[in-house]
């Protein structure tokens, strides 16, 4: 079955949605229209990729009726936009983070079980190669039991170029934490098939602009018992994102965008091993997963409800900074 796609939003990541279409091919996915309120950028998108343009996404959904919306809007607008396009009958491909709270997870959850639509939330950490080559090793024993995660991401976060928006804890729900954060949460659990359950985190709130924090380092723990530790800054300095698995029988070094390193007399060896042969660019993979969950009528790997955990696990972390004690989610 070939399924029309209409995208909301012509930010910096519609490029990688569409051009994800395109590899798919128009015998399974073809792009009709995108939604976006400035003007230039929409039209640009929609002459680049010979798409009808919308200045408001309700008229896009009623005149287009599409099989599947792609949502890329600013966090704040994710619960109006989803329960619309899942009343009017479309799939929905929502970004990360789903929504602000998990109370609006739950509203986006409910639309979508009323409309029978299916949800795929964009946690594409779950379609890397380097990852699943990493979560191969981790399953597959062969550095031992997994004991430790150490993962670290530094990013200057407060450049000019990036929309305001991202700066307002109102309408992105936090700063590099809620963002960048919602990531690396989203690799521990998945790496480890075991959700966070507590949390002791401290935040700085030094950015020179906005009302969002601009570090954090937060202390987990999963309901399998492993502790991790999450450091991230959007402060300058190096770009750094690296997570580092430890084992009782040696380590790995995974940078998600570049591979895989084990640990071999004493220093790390860039591994072909568990590299997985049907690799795909992440946005295709995802796309590939909620194709396969609308046509089995199954939940995708990124389901609303997991990426619903997600979010829990930040509200608990911004908890824990406000209250000064560890946060227990359940």
């Amino acid at each position: 079955m070939r399924y029309r796609v209409a995208l909301i939003g012509a930010g910096g990541i519609a490029r990688h949605h569409l051009d994800a279409i395109r590899q798919l091919g128009p015998e399974r996915l073809t792009a009709v229209a995108v939604a976006e309120p400035d003007e230039s950028r929409g039209r640009a998108v929609a002459k680049e990729y010979a798409l009808r343009w919308y200045d408001d996404y309700r008229e896009l959904i009623i005149q287009e009726q599409p099989d599947i919306a792609i949502i890329a809007l600013p966090h704040h607008l994710h619960e109006d936009c989803a329960v619309f396009c899942a009343a009017n009958g479309s799939h929905l491909l929502l970004e990360k983070p789903m929504a602000l709270t998990s109370a609006s997870c739950d509203v986006i959850l409910n639309a979508v079980k009323e409309a029978g639509v299916t949800l795929l939330v964009g946690h594409t950490q779950h379609y890397l190669p380097a990852n699943r080559q990493a979560k191969a090793l981790i399953e597959s024993g062969r550095l031992g039991k997994l004991v430790a995660i150490h993962d670290t991401r530094h990013k200057s976060y407060f450049e000019e170029d990036r929309p305001r928006w991202f700066m307002e804890k109102e309408k992105a729900g936090g700063g590099i934490l809620m963002n960048l954060g919602a990531h690396s949460v989203d690799k521990i659990q998945w790496l480890t098939g075991s959700r966070i359950t507590k949390v002791k985190a401290v935040l700085s709130y030094e950015a020179p602009i906005g009302n969002v924090e601009g570090s954090g380092v937060v202390l987990a723990e999963t309901e399998g018992g492993l502790g991790a530790v999450i450091v991230q800054s959007g402060y300058p300095g190096v770009a750094k994102d690296e997570t580092e698995l430890i084992f009782t029988g040696g380590m790995a070094r995974l940078v998600s965008h570049q591979g895989l390193w084990i640990s071999r007399d004493g220093h790390y060896e860039l591994t072909e091993d568990f590299k997985p042969e049907d690799a795909k660019e992440p946005f295709a993979a995802q796309l590939d997963d909620l194709l396969e969950a609308i046509e089995h009528r199954a939940e995708p790997e990124c389901s609303g409800e997991y990426a619903k955990s997600v979010i829990s696990v930040l509200e608990a972390v911004y908890r824990s900074q406000e209250e000064g004690a560890e946060q227990v989610d359940q």
